[in-house]
């Protein structure tokens, strides 16, 4: 679920990231798009330029999409979930903390070692912080592929499910890992979610894949 590339920065530089840690809350953008939420490459925002983010930022000199600041408070965890897009992580800060891979029942320990890792997320997986300080990590979603389709189709999702949370936790349990690998064997593209809907152009003889994997509480438009 997670490896290391080979992009890295100066673990020493983490004591000057923590004193310019933005009053954001648990998670906090430090980019913005440029067009496409999903496709585009996001560049940095004004307030972070000239400032350890911006280095951090240019560490991994790759096209990227959202970049946050994520925190993680002591004794916590997220729920069970995998995601479309996978992701890059630098951990800045944390001890007995963990990345759990639910599907090989595997727990990775994140340290400091500024190295930039590569994360798989269309496994579900959760993330634990048992330790006694914050986990702070700088987290970059990785662009979804501009995909050419020979037969698209066009189909939108929605749910019967009244509470939003609930709905989103059915979903990413269970459509978001096929949508992970129907993005990187090419057969989707066009992803976008405006609530109530997910939309997303799909090859037609894939079509019937998508039906046997959908949960009851979901259906195609």
């Amino acid at each position: 679920m997670l490896t290391p590339t080979n992009y890295k920065v100066d673990p020493n530089s983490f004591q000057e990231v923590l004193t310019q840690l933005p009053e954001g809350g648990m998670k906090t953008s430090i980019n913005q798009p440029t067009g496409n939420f999903f496709y585009d490459p996001w560049v940095l925002k004004d307030e972070y330029k000239d400032t350890v983010w911006e280095m951090l930022y240019n560490s991994l000199p790759v096209a990227k999409g959202e970049a946050r600041i994520i925190v993680l408070d002591p004794g916590q965890a997220y729920q069970s979930h995998a995601d479309i897009d996978d992701r890059y992580h630098l951990n800045i800060q944390g001890e007995e903390c963990f990345l759990i891979d639910l599907v090989r029942e595997q727990m990775h320990k994140l340290s400091q070692d500024g190295i930039w890792y590569d994360m798989d997320a269309g496994n579900h997986h959760t993330a634990a912080n048992f330790g006694r300080r914050y986990r702070i990590q700088l987290v970059i979603r990785k662009l979804l592929k501009k995909n050419k389709l020979v037969n698209p189709v066009e189909v939108a999702l929605t749910t019967s499910m009244s509470n939003a949370d609930h709905a989103r936790y059915v979903f990413d349990n269970t459509v978001s890992t096929w949508l992970n690998e129907a993005n990187k064997l090419g057969y989707i593209t066009n992803f976008s979610y405006s609530s109530p809907f997910v939309k997303f152009n799909i090859e037609q003889d894939r079509l019937e894949s998508l039906k046997n994997i959908l949960p009851e509480e979901f259906k195609i438009l």
